[in-house]
């Protein structure tokens, strides 16, 4: 049987980490579990009156609160698969993308965690 990696792939020894499919399910199920969640937000949003009111009662209702935090959670878990994508296909340098994949990923953790504890605040009427 012929091997068919090329001779620098074979010195590096470079080859599939077996993760690339996971990846590639979670980024998609995200995408696919936002677009009903934007689309309520979006008409939501652009369905209601504009006065600071309105919103505060509405983000207080139950379903609308669980419904933001979903949407929370998952665009910033979206954003961070995504762009450690980006990151693995062009940052060449080993240390420099890892430092970045940690930088990332705890931004989008933070900024999630900073969305949610909002959302609450609001919600709770804190």
């Amino acid at each position: 049987m012929s091997n068919l990696r090329s001779p620098l792939s074979q010195a590096k020894g470079l080859g599939s980490a077996k993760e690339g499919t996971t990846h590639f399910l979670r980024q998609r199920l995200t995408a696919l579990s936002m677009i009903p969640l934007l689309l309520w937000f979006g008409f939501g949003l652009a369905a209601m009156p504009v006065n600071h009111a309105t919103l505060i009662a509405t983000i207080q209702h139950p379903a609308v609160t669980v419904g933001l935090i979903v949407l929370i959670m998952a665009t910033f878990y979206h954003a961070q698969l995504g762009l450690q994508v980006i990151i693995e296909d062009y940052v060449s340098t080993k240390s420099t993308r890892l430092v970045s994949i940690i930088l990332v990923t705890f931004l989008c953790l933070l900024l999630g965690v900073i969305g949610v504890i909002s959302v609450l605040k609001i919600a709770l009427g804190v």
